[in-house]
Formats: C-alpha cells, sequence, structure tokens
C-alpha cells in the first residue's frame, strides 16, 4: 500500500501501525539479504513508535497524517540513537548519536515510524551504491544491476516493498537517478525547500528530499520535511504549503519545454528517447503546449566536476595516509584530485555556476516547466561506476541530465515512465521554476494519473 493508503486505513481504524510496522520489518528480514538496502535495523525502537502510534490513532488524536507510515532513512542523515556511518570504514560507530538531521526530526514529530537506516556509497559520492563498508546494493529489477546512488539503499528498499517512504539526497542527482533505475517516484526540492544539518560537505550542490512509489506520498512527506529548522542558514523561508492538497492543479495551459538532449552531445539510450518522447506527448493530450527546445549553457559537467570535486577534497585531503587507505579508491582518487584544484578554479567555476543558473532561470521565465529523460541509460551491473567510458568523469557521463539542476537550485523530480525491452524501468525528469516545488509534483501526479507505473513490481518482490 502507498503512504496515502495506509493513512486513510488507520484512521478508519481497518489496519494499525502495528501490523504494518511488523509486516515491513518480516518483509526487510526474508529479503533484504538478496538486497542489501539497510545497514541499520532497530524493530524494538521501530515497533515501540507504532505502538505509540497506534494508541494516538485509536484515540483519535494522530500527529500528522503520516503518523505510523514507516519511513527508510538514508545513511548520511543523522539519526537519534542509531549510528550514522556514511557508508564509511573511517568514521567511528562508538560514539554519542545524539542529534537528527531537521527532516528525521520532523518525521518523529510526525509520529512516523523509522524504519531503519539505509545504505549508500560511502559519504554519498557516486551515482551507484556499493562501498567498502557495507557492500552491493542490489536493484530488485534485476539482482544483477545496480539500484543507482547515492540514494540507492533507499530506492531499493521502496522497490521491494519493505517500506512506502523514504529520505535520500542528491548533490548530482543522487536522488533522481536511483529513482529512474528503480521505478520510482523521486524530488529534489528547490534548494533551502527541505532544511538540512550538517550541511553536506559538497555544499550548496546538495538537497534534500522525499522517494516514495507515488507523487502524492511524496508530497505528504513534503508536508513534514519542509518544516523550518534554525540550524540550517540556508533554509528558505517557510511557507505553510499543503503539497498533497495542491497536487491536483490541473496542466491544462502549461508551457512545457521538451529538451531530449539539453542541447549538448549525450549518449542517451534509443529505447529511452523513444519512451521520453512519448511521454511529452502525453502532456500535449493533458492540455499543456509542448515545445521541443534547448535550455541554454550547454554542458555545465566542467564546472560540476570542479565543485564536486573540490568538496571531496575539502571532506578528506587532510586524512591521514593510514585513514585513506580506508577508502573507497575512487573517492580517494577523487579527492586527491580535488585537493589539487586551485582557488582560482574553485572560483572561476563558482561564477560559471552563477551564469549558467541565471541563464536558466530568464529560460524558465517562458516556460513552466522542462521535460528532459532523467538518465541516458537504464540499470546496469553492480560494481560498475559507468556503462561508458571510464574517462575519470565518475558517473558524469550517463548523468548529463541531473547534474544541470543542482547546479541551478531548481525542483527536478523523476517519475516513471515505462520499460526498457529488458524490462527496467526508465524515468522522465520534470523540472520546475524556482521555487515552484508545488507544481513539479502536481505535474508529476498528472503525468502518473495519464501513464500510470506506480504499481508495477519487480518479480519475487
Amino acid at each position: 500500500m502507498t503512504a496515502f493508503e495506509l493513512s486513510a486505513l488507520f484512521a478508519t481504524r481497518d489496519l494499525s501501525p502495528v501490523e504494518v510496522t511488523e509486516a515491513c520489518l518480516t518483509r526487510i528480514e526474508a529479503l533484504d539479504a538478496e538486497v542489501n538496502a539497510f545497514c541499520h535495523m532497530d524493530g524494538d525502537a521501530s515497533r515501540g513508535t507504532a505502538e505509540a502510534s497506534e494508541k494516538r490513532w485509536l484515540e483519535g488524536e494522530p500527529l500528522s497524517p503520516l503518523d505510523g507510515v514507516p519511513v527508510a532513512v538514508k545513511d548520511l542523515l543523522l539519526t537519534k540513537g542509531w549510528p550514522t556511518l556514511r557508508g564509511s570504514r573511517t568514521v567511528d560507530a562508538n560514539q554519542t548519536w545524539g542529534v537528527d538531521a531537521p527532516t528525521v526530526a520532523r518525521l518523529r514529530e510526525a509520529g512516523a515510524v523509522l524504519i531503519g537506516k539505509t545504505t549508500t556509497p560511502e559519504f554519498g559520492w557516486k551515482g551507484t551504491t556499493d562501498s567498502p563498508l557495507t557492500g552491493v546494493t542490489r536493484n530488485p529489477w534485476n539482482l544483477k544491476k545496480t539500484p543507482g546512488g547515492s540514494s540507492g539503499g533507499t530506492a531499493a528498499a521502496l522497490a521491494a516493498r519493505f517500506c512506502p517512504l523514504g529520505l535520500g539526497t542528491d548533490g548530482g542527482g543522487s536522488i533522481r537517478i536511483p529513482a529512474s533505475f528503480c521505478g520510482l517516484f523521486g524530488l529534489k526540492p528547490s534548494f533551502g525547500r527541505v532544511p538540512a544539518y550538517p550541511l553536506s560537505p559538497f555544499g550548496t550542490l546538495a538537497h534534500v528530499g522525499p522517494m516514495s512509489r507515488t507523487a502524492l506520498d511524496s508530497a505528504m512527506l513534503m508536508n513534514v520535511i519542509t518544516r523550518p529548522d534554525a540550524r540550517d542558514w540556508h533554509a528558505l523561508p517557510f511557507y505553510d504549503t499543503d503539497y498533497a492538497a495542491e497536487i491536483e492543479s490541473p496542466l491544462a495551459g502549461k508551457r512545457i519545454a521538451f529538451s531530449p538532449r539539453m542541447g549538448f552531445t549525450a549518449r542517451v539510450l534509443p529505447e529511452i528517447e523513444t519512451l521520453v518522447a512519448a511521454a511529452a506527448k502525453r502532456f500535449e493530450r493533458l492540455g499543456a503546449h509542448v515545445e521541443q527546445v534547448d535550455p541554454p549553457g550547454g554542458d555545465p559537467g566542467k564546472t560540476f566536476r570542479a565543485l564536486w570535486w573540490s568538496g571531496a577534497g575539502a571532506l578528506l585531503g587532510d586524512y591521514p595516509t593510514e585513514k585513506k587507505a580506508l577508502l573507497d579508491p575512487g573517492l580517494r582518487r577523487m579527492a586527491e584530485e580535488g585537493v589539487a584544484i586551485s582557488k582560482k578554479d574553485y572560483l572561476a567555476a563558482t561564477m560559471a555556476r552563477g551564469a549558467y543558473g541565471s541563464a536558466m532561470r530568464i529560460f524558465m521565465e517562458k516556460y513552466d516547466f522542462l521535460l528532459t529523460p532523467t538518465l541516458a541509460t537504464t540499470a546496469f551491473d553492480v560494481e560498475q561506476l559507468s556503462p561508458l567510458d571510464d574517462d575519470g568523469n565518475a558517473w558524469m557521463a550517463w548523468t548529463p541530465f541531473s547534474v544541470p539542476f543542482n547546479l541551478t537550485q531548481q525542483p527536478a523530480a523523476s517519475v516513471p515512465c515505462g520499460f526498457s525491452k529488458d524490462g527496467l524501468p526508465v524515468g522522465l525528469q520534470i523540472v520546475g521554476r524556482m521555487f515552484d516545488d508545488a507544481g513539479v509534483l502536481a505535474a508529476s501526479y498528472a503525468y502518473e494519473m495519464a501513464d500510470p507505473h506506480f504499481d508495477a513490481m519487480p518479480k519475487g518482490f
């Protein structure tokens, strides 16, 4: 069931948060050994939260519509009482874990059941999910394939129906990549819309957002996690928006740009191009005006690379040699290259980012939304960094559509738009104007209703 369905049944007392939590824990215990979505579980704590939630529902006093709904938490987000090891052997587990990240704190206040911490590549550095600490996480649609990353553990948990909701982070596509690979919905909100603490070492590229099977479920999660937290000095002013209530806003009359390749050379699988073009046609049938046009600015990959690699250098560059030896070799190499980036080049990249973001905002004055493929490929074999050439740019060759919107900070979502010939999910990216998170959720919901894939389940799960 979706979170929306669970909440409705809690309200009518036809289902209990205790029953749902127990079902999730049982399913995880039975099936997660072959998926490896979770890196930390605490069944007693989850059951205790569910029991308290059941009491509130029976008394007619739930804390929110998500009271009692299980949520998976990516292991980059601090969670009081549970270790946050960030997929790394360099993080000491024997310390006091006494702080919740803002999103986790808001979920507790809403009564949600934290079902466990999910796997991530080390410090969330790449678009696949494996790490020296937690090993390889697999895609439920094909266990030989990656679920994507870096929120791959959360995506795998959702695809395997271990829980209905999850938290992810996205610094270069880390919510949208696994959402596309696993046939899910994922939203990278406008930067600052969802408070974060501590700030990612990758700076203002990094966002926190919801993942789920449906846009409506993510809208319900946004109602909770967008609430203010004074620790985030980048946070946007809080507006008490009901994203779930606004999700049925019509698409008729909306102006939509469709860009199959973002105006630069990108090697996109032909069947992805075909599915995404068909998805763009569906928006026309929903009453929108769709124009095929490329946004300005060309390929911003060089700019992103300078900023992302610098973040890795700042995070890990001062580690002693024996500690560096514990790192994922790819991350260690990235950090070394990041340290070598000069201040002049870093500032030049920051300036280039500003120019790119300004040009995109001007472009979006003409359009309500921009449609692109989410990714250039479907899920590929685990333990590969890229199915394309190893050119030193890590995952960037197959993520040309996600990276730009971390630079511009616009809201961007991935919604399933079909399957490849070999049965792997394909995602459509819907990008909105800066701050129009509600609009992106509504456009995603309208597309889901026109072309629903959210009930499709991986075989064997």
